[in-house]
């Protein structure tokens, strides 16, 4: 049954919870600063495999096995922050657009991984293999960060509200 709002009773319980962060500084979350990094960097190397594609220069070689390594690195921590905060505050942990978001960043940072690690042990053979994988990474970005953006615009989560407003 919904009440005169036209919510149910699930739903308003879920609105009712806090969702501030516990994981931030001077009230700014860190998740939410973090994740710039490896979506830059995963669309980064997406974009040196097309430049080492086009051209033959062993140059992007080099660029795509750090940028593919910090994108991990980087996703790592983020996701980290991440799941601190989905395992600490209930308000987020109860929403299910939370763990979506979880599930398609975790697959994020597996395909970041294994981009690096194959980077590693075949720098020479990016084509096709790397290309491929930083192509699924950066889909997996869109997906994540999707979810990631239904959570602070549908739900409130990450943003700093004013008794002033």
């Amino acid at each position: 049954m919904s009440d005169a709002s036209g919510k149910g009773p699930v739903i308003e319980e879920v609105l009712d919870e806090d969702v501030q962060s516990t994981v931030a500084v001077a009230g700014h979350p860190l998740h939410a600063m973090g994740v710039h990094f490896p979506i830059a960097l995963a669309i980064a190397t997406l974009g040196v495999d097309v430049f080492y594609w086009f051209t033959g220069d062993p140059f992007w070689v080099r660029v795509g096995l750090w940028s593919s390594g910090f994108a991990f690195a980087t996703a790592a921590l983020a996701g980290l922050i991440g799941t601190a905060e989905l395992v600490l505050v209930r308000g987020i942990r109860i929403r299910v657009a939370s763990w979506t978001h979880a599930i398609a960043a975790m697959m994020l940072i597996a395909i970041l991984g294994l981009n690096w690690g194959f980077r590693m042990q075949n720098p020479e053979n990016i084509l096709p293999h790397g290309l491929l994988l930083s192509v699924l990474a950066s889909l997996f970005t869109g997906l994540a960060g999707w979810h990631g953006g239904k959570l602070v615009f549908d739900h409130g989560i990450g943003l700093i509200i004013s008794d002033k407003e």
